[in-house]
């Protein structure tokens, strides 16, 4: 398969980055990479479909990886993932055997240990530049549901139209369920067992990164979890704080102990963001050196700094966003510079995945939630058209009209895109600018 046929699959099947933005995975593929990584390693307490699918596909799943790798012209393809996960080596290890250009990194079970510029220094020991992408060190990251995603898309001629979500937290059973995008949250838990909390809020995601949303958020192609919590819970208190409040406690409490920044995993790795120069600031109200607030830029907003080193509990990753986002409203973008050396005794201040769940509090909630891997029903959908960066997909359909599960329903737009797909078969009931609602007849 060339390249160029290996990206009209993943953009007309609708194939992005299945967990984090979204991006769309045509996009990556390039001659430029020497390597291709596996993205395997889940860092974030409670997720656990990569892992899952990896054991149950994984014939399929290294067949395509390597089929990329080819694609793309690439000296080796690696699969990064972490030592504790022995079933799915084990599940692999046979596999992998088979291809030459393949292989098994495995590593620390640490946060961030997933995200691409740590995983990137971990397997190939080489530095993306603040500002800087992948492909500049000649590397591309995929995670294994994409992967899955492609080979599905190449050989079977199945768009993206589901997803696979690990439902856990205070539920009676469990469950990694595979689920039609557009399904309501509330839908999609009833489904995996009986919620054990009288009044529960759902975290779509991982503890450190994802976003609360409600019983009528729905599962979109980055839809990682689902984690039912209390709602007197201490995540969902530290996600309705006020932001005036935490400057304030800044100015109040910032001790300086510079924290947050030693434990900060993109500063390890000699890029110029240092949360207590920022709370500094903020305390302060210095805005002499103006740096100090462009180097927010670089933030990976993995969340360390204020969910785990602050001794005060205070914010500095809400800070930071802040800035940042203001950055990126008044149209600046960070600069690709140099990078300082790799921090010395960066190894040592790794934070163990097994420590961090039980600072977040959901040590109790680390059980098995087993893959059910055929896709479930939906009696209605809303279909979101921007699941993805990049341009939202045009719809081609109009209400009324009679759908097929699989069938493009709304096309790529120009520039980066990719299309959307029917999770159902069913009826248009309504299409917007935003999403396309589909009840099933």
């Amino acid at each position: 398969m060339t390249l160029d046929e290996l990206k009209t699959i993943a953009r007309e099947n609708g194939v992005v980055g299945a967990g984090g933005a979204g991006f769309p995975s045509y996009a990556k593929m390039t001659e430029k990479a020497d390597t291709v990584i596996l993205n395997c390693v889940e860092c974030e307490p409670l997720l656990k479909l990569h892992r899952q699918l990896l054991a149950a596909h994984g014939q399929d799943i290294v067949k395509m990886l390597d089929l990329v790798r080819d694609a793309m012209g690439a000296k080796e393809a690696v699969i990064g993932i972490k030592s504790e996960y022995k079933e799915t080596i084990d599940a692999i290890s046979g596999v992998v055997d088979q291809y030459e250009n393949v292989r098994i990194h495995t590593l620390r079970s640490a946060y961030p240990m997933g995200d691409e510029v740590v995983l990137i220094y971990e397997v190939t020991g080489r530095v993306i530049r603040p500002g800087g992408l992948p492909i500049d060190e000649n590397v591309v990251v995929y995670n294994v549901e994409t992967m899955y995603n492609l080979y599905r898309a190449a050989f079977e001629g199945t768009p993206v139209s589901d997803k696979v979500v690990s439902i856990v937290g205070e539920i009676d059973t469990p469950k990694t369920l595979r689920l039609p995008l557009g399904m309501r949250v509330e839908d999609a838990v009833r489904l995996a067992g009986k919620v054990t909390t009288p009044h529960p809020v759902y975290l779509m995601g991982g503890p450190m990164m994802g976003r609360f949303g409600s019983k009528d958020t729905v599962i979109t192609k980055t839809t990682n979890a689902i984690i039912i919590l209390p709602e007197g819970h201490k995540l969902k208190q530290k996600a309705n704080k006020d932001l005036r409040t935490e400057k304030r406690r800044a100015s109040s409490a910032c001790c300086q102990c510079r924290t947050c920044t030693d434990l900060c995993s993109r500063h390890a790795l000699g890029h110029p963001i240092e949360p207590h120069r920022v709370m500094r600031a903020v305390s302060g109200g210095d805005s002499a050196d103006l740096s100090v607030f462009v180097n927010t830029m670089y933030c990976s907003g993995c969340g360390i700094c204020e969910m785990y080193a602050c001794p005060q509990g205070l914010s500095p990753k809400t800070i930071i966003q802040e800035f940042k986002g203001a950055l990126r409203k008044g149209g600046i973008k960070p600069e690709a510079i140099e990078s300082s050396p790799v921090a010395e005794g960066r190894e040592e201040r790794k934070v163990p995945v097994h420590r961090l769940a039980m600072r977040l509090g959901l040590s109790q909630y680390d059980k098995e939630a087993p893959l059910y891997d055929s896709c479930t029903e939906a009696g209605t959908v809303s279909i979101p058209l921007g699941q993805h960066i990049g341009a939202p997909a045009k719809a081609v359909v109009k209400k009324g009209d009679q759908v097929k599960k699989g069938q493009q329903i709304a096309q790529a737009a120009e520039g980066l895109s990719v299309g959307i797909h029917s999770s159902i078969d069913g009826v248009i009931l309504s299409v917007s600018e935003t999403d396309i609602k589909i009840e099933k007849r």
